[in-house]
């Protein structure tokens, strides 16, 4: 069955977008196509009611429901994150008898550790160790506790084979004093500067006594037959949402950027592609592709120490994928749905979505974000048209 395309109605108005101010355009005329306005014969009926026809129209509140947001008077804010407690460096290796281990930056081994060192090239070799000595800053020495060397034929390391080394512990000779060094916890520290917005309602004086012609409604709760009241409520529900946007786009300027650019502020999606885990499709084609990306979420997730449950924040089309994904996973998916609310029963609702689930250790609850399917804010993009995949969660997956 060929698919239909939905084509907009000329005057539905997808894509609003309110004046600079309140003109008198802003007021209904009666004058249509093939009429003389107020000459006509007959006056028309008035539905005095303005129809909400985009619903609620605010995108605002996920940094509130996420808990995202916390009070600051400072120009600059400072905080600093907990590095690993356990030492793995990355390093490679000279296969001669003193088993020396060359590492790209400074390492913390201290003689006396015992070490696991694994390569993680195609060989998968692994071998447990004893720390000898620590020549200088960026090398140690490491010495198998099965074999004679790490170039021995029983797990044969070669010359300058990229290795992996982490500590497991330690081990001591009998009326051994002490040992050499000690460890101090390591941190990262950050920096961010708010930035300072601002918006602007303009009401001329004859405009603000003149009742208008629709009784208006709006997200600030304000209602009425004035135009200007209409205009200002819109005015504080929008700084409302740019107030967040603000926050989640936020990008820092750099010394390319023009002179007249001022310094920015570092947003929630700057920050998650710049130290963040980010991909370039977690969604595939087909639901194999997709259950193996959720697998490398899981193993990222590992690595980080990531919390049990976790909430996907989706655009359409990515919750839709989802969908399809868990639906797929039903043996009788392909000869009937057998999934939904009241059994299925075909007097009840049939429920084609899902809101979570759980692979391996790790709960996923998935809902959609208003703001990256809001057809005037990032839904205006769709899927591709952002060079690098979209900042929508098809491209970003965890922080």
């Amino acid at each position: 069955m060929a698919a239909a395309a939905v084509t907009d109605g000329g005057l539905l108005g997808s894509v609003p977008a309110p004046v600079k101010q309140t003109l008198s355009s802003a007021y209904i005329d009666f004058t249509t196509a093939g009429t003389a306005g107020w000459a006509q014969q007959h006056l028309p009926d008035l539905m005095e009611q303005e129809a909400a026809i985009f619903g609620k129209r605010t995108i605002s509140g996920f940094l509130n429901q996420v808990g995202a947001e916390e009070a600051m008077t400072s120009d600059q804010v400072i905080w600093s994150e907990q590095g690993r407690l356990h030492i793995s460096l990355v390093a490679a290796v000279t296969t001669k008898g003193d088993g020396l281990v060359t590492f790209g930056t400074a390492h913390e081994l201290r003689v006396g550790d015992t070490v696991i060192i694994h390569e993680t090239g195609g060989g998968n070799l692994l071998l447990k160790c004893y720390v000898s000595a620590t020549p200088s800053a960026t090398t140690a020495n490491l010495l198998p506790y099965t074999q004679a060397n790490l170039g021995s034929s029983g797990q044969a390391f070669l010359d300058n084979d990229v290795v992996t080394v982490f500590v497991y512990g330690s081990e001591f000779a009998k009326g051994t004093v002490g040992r050499a060094g000690a460890l101090e916890p390591s941190f990262k520290s950050f920096t961010n500067k708010p930035i300072i917005i601002k918006d602007k309602y303009e009401i001329s004086g004859s405009d603000a006594s003149q009742i208008g012609w629709v009784e208006v409604t709006g997200e600030s709760g304000q209602s009425g037959y004035l135009w200007y009241l209409k205009a200002e409520g819109d005015t504080r529900a929008r700084f409302t949402d740019y107030l967040e946007m603000a926050m989640v786009e936020g990008e820092k300027s750099v010394a390319a950027a023009g002179a007249a650019v001022p310094d920015g502020t570092e947003g929630m999606f700057a920050a998650i592609t710049s130290r963040g885990h980010f991909s370039a499709g977690i969604i595939g084609t087909s639901a194999a592709d997709d259950l193996g990306s959720f697998d490398n979420i899981l193993k990222k997730f590992d690595a980080q120490g990531a919390i049990e449950e976790n909430m996907i924040y989706a655009n359409r089309s990515v919750s839709l994928a989802i969908d399809d994904m868990l639906a797929a996973q039903n043996s009788y998916g392909t000869g009937g749905t057998s999934f939904g609310v009241f059994s299925n029963s075909e007097d009840m609702a049939l429920n084609l979505g899902f809101s979570g689930f759980r692979r391996g250790s790790y709960d996923f609850y998935k809902s959609d974000w208003k703001y990256l399917n809001d057809i005037g804010t990032r839904g205006a993009y769709g899927d591709t048209s952002i060079p690098w995949s979209n900042y929508s969660s098809r491209s970003i997956y965890s922080i």
